[in-house]
């Protein structure tokens, strides 16, 4: 690891980001070294729905509150600035595509909560994202799982 080059990691989340469990995680992964991170929040609007939908405007809003909860209280966990944006995808799949085909990103943080029916057909979201050969870590319900 290159200590002048921090290490770029994305937390992707379709909640309230700022969990315990995902504070303390990205709390360790901070002491591990120079680290930057980006949050981004799915869009919980439907990719369906049409633009002017009226509960598209209150979806935003509420994906923009989480962002907003969830900024301050990674920051004192990281004890560095965070950037962060809501995506304009609604499938987190998507959201991290976008992120990575626009910026560097070197490890994956993931605290979307998962589907039960995804989970058991292996099609949840770090079975998905594994293709792109990042670490992933899992923060949910259960214990934070690691991968790559």
């Amino acid at each position: 690891m290159d200590p002048t080059h921090p290490t770029r990691v994305l937390v992707i989340t379709d909640r309230t980001a700022a969990t315990p469990e995902l504070l303390e995680v990205i709390r360790e992964r901070a002491a591990r070294g120079p680290t930057q991170f980006r949050l981004v929040v799915a869009n919980p609007a439907p990719a369906e729905w049409h633009l002017l939908h009226p509960e598209r405007h209150d979806q935003a809003t509420a994906a923009e509150a989480v962002l907003k909860q969830a900024i301050p209280a990674l920051e004192e966990a990281t004890g560095a600035s965070v950037i962060g944006s809501v995506s304009i995808r609604h499938n987190p799949v998507d959201a991290v595509e976008e992120t990575l085909l626009s910026e560097p990103i070197e490890e994956i943080v993931i605290a979307v909560a998962p589907n039960h029916a995804q989970r058991w057909l292996h099609l949840d979201l770090p079975h998905r994202l594994v293709h792109f050969g990042l670490p992933i870590t899992t923060v949910g319900a259960d214990t934070p799982v690691a991968t790559g």
